[in-house]
């Protein structure tokens, strides 16, 4: 097949209005002055033979979100600092050999590791005029440095506030004065086919805007990496690729409506789709950081399942359920904030607030924007019957009171991934019950206290801990840690500042 290549060059133009021919067709220069008259251009379009009339007023104008909004993404430069080798203790390498040099040779003589520097870009977006951004919470993770540079060209070095790695949301601030800022939106108001675009540094390329129109609400992907994790992600067709983490998704209006976290594909870059976290997230997990110091999270105090068809074709016999939509409540905590006003096990959630249950993830997102002690509405079936009760939300330990900065969220300190160590493994081990360590996190306290993969905990501070909720309503600092291992050992750790 012949290959057709288009040149993009300067093309020659006659200035009727002007008298002054600027360049000539075969490149010929007729005038050595070259005169720049601005003038008013004329947008409206020239129409094909079968187009109807073009009437702006009926068609989305992007422009005034895009030239306002830009302002206020910036690029942030997330800079750590690695080890890199070792002492003279390490692997063979022929290649010291080849040009007869010492086995480790440009390595510290006291044999330890060297570090340099691994930078990683994303960006973000400035949500108050004395310096407040907002990104993704992957974007600044494990970062010893932050750099931020604005779209008009300043750079800034960042601290960090806070970060939520449940919803993957941080917020850091910069030194600065009168910047330009992106009011917030409202993103339960966004309607399926919306106009939407996509703010941020794709590849380094600083400022870059692309349009979409929203695809799809409530998507729950199961991808922050977060054992806890809060989805409900907003879904857009604007082309986002790495380096777009931590931008703005905005209305035609300039509002934030979004941040832009993550993209679906499998070549990893933008294929089709790209997704957000909603501003109603947003917005109260950055005012918690900012105020407390730590996420006020709400919690409802139940474990749920989406009535789909899949749930109808394999429990509605037994639940008596056979119509689709709402949540099942399929156990309801003690302690819990559901549970203290009268909502049990059998229920169907159809409705909180009085915004109808369409999704799993709506449930999230929903009680993701109150904080421990508000009151939310939740609407039920029981019986055929439907029911409304006025819902106190209570925290992790479930007492309404707010957290703390001095609170600890317990699972994250520990630094790993956990699961109920189930009824065979404890009957083995006879135990009552506990957590089982699934993975551990560099920097948490298992690595530091050297704990082993498989470690089942079973008290912490010397309370019992028989499954991951007992773990995760823990707020406390913690000192010891009991355990065993599978293999019968029984261990305890005790943390020394």
């Amino acid at each position: 097949m012949k290959k057709t290549f288009l040149f993009l060059g300067l093309i020659a133009v006659s200035a009727i209005t002007s008298g002054v021919t600027v360049w000539a067709l075969n490149g010929t220069r007729t005038d050595s002055k070259i005169e720049y008259i601005e003038h008013e251009v004329e947008r409206t379009p020239a129409l094909g033979s079968h187009f109807t009339t073009y009437e702006a007023d009926k068609y989305p104008d992007l422009t005034y979100a895009a030239e306002n909004a830009v302002k206020a993404v910036v690029n942030i430069e997330a800079i750590q600092q690695v080890e890199v080798g070792g002492g003279f203790g390490g692997a063979y390498d022929p290649f010291f050999e080849f040009f007869g040099l010492p086995q480790g040779y440009g390595r510290r003589g006291n044999g330890e590791p060297r570090t340099q520097e691994r930078r990683a870009g994303g960006s973000g977006v400035i949500i108050s005029e004395d310096g407040y951004i907002v990104t993704n919470n992957h974007v600044v993770e494990d970062a010893d440095k932050l750099r931020v540079k604005l779209n008009d060209g300043r750079t800034f070095d960042a601290k960090i506030i806070g970060t939520d790695p449940t919803t993957d949301v941080a917020l850091i601030k910069v030194e600065g004065k009168d910047l330009p800022t992106i009011p917030f939106g409202n993103s339960d108001a966004l309607r399926l086919g919306e106009w939407v675009l996509a703010i941020g540094s794709p590849f380094d390329l600083q400022s870059t805007i692309t349009a979409g129109i929203v695809s799809a609400k409530a998507r729950q992907l199961d991808v922050i990496p977060d054992q806890f994790r809060i989805e409900s992600f907003i879904q857009t067709d604007a082309a986002v690729n790495p380096g777009n983490s931590g931008g703005a998704l905005v209305n035609t209006r300039g509002e934030l409506v979004g941040i832009n976290t993550l993209i679906k594909s499998q070549t990893g870059s933008f294929i089709g789709y790209s997704f957000a976290i909603p501003e109603s997230i947003v917005k109260k997990v950055v005012v918690d950081l900012k105020e407390y110091g730590v996420v006020q999270r709400a919690l409802l105090g139940i474990s749920y399942r989406y009535i789909d068809q899949d749930f109808i074709d394999q429990m509605g016999k037994d639940t008596g359920i056979k119509e689709l939509g709402g949540v099942y409540v399929a156990s309801v905590a003690e302690d819990g904030a559901a549970s203290a006003a009268g909502i049990r096990k059998g229920d169907v959630i159809i409705a909180i607030d009085g915004l109808k249950i369409t999704n799993s993830s709506a449930v999230q997102e929903q009680i993701a924007k109150h904080r421990p002690n508000d009151k939310v509405k939740i609407t039920v079936k029981r019986d055929g019957e439907v029911k409304h009760f006025d819902v106190t939300l209570r925290n992790k330990a479930g007492k309404t009171e707010l957290l703390t900065r001095e609170s600890v969220d317990v699972t994250a300190a520990l630094g790993g991934k956990f699961r109920d160590a189930g009824t065979k493994t404890c009957q083995e081990l006879e135990i009552k019950g506990g957590v089982q360590v699934v993975s551990i996190k560099q920097g948490g306290i298992l690595a530091r206290a050297r704990v082993k993969e498989g470690f089942i905990i079973t008290h912490i501070n010397d309370r019992p801990v028989y499954k991951l909720s007992d773990m995760q309503r823990m707020d406390e600092k913690v000192t010891t840690i009991d355990g065993i291992y599978p293999n019968g050992r029984a261990a305890s750790y005790t943390l020394v500042e």
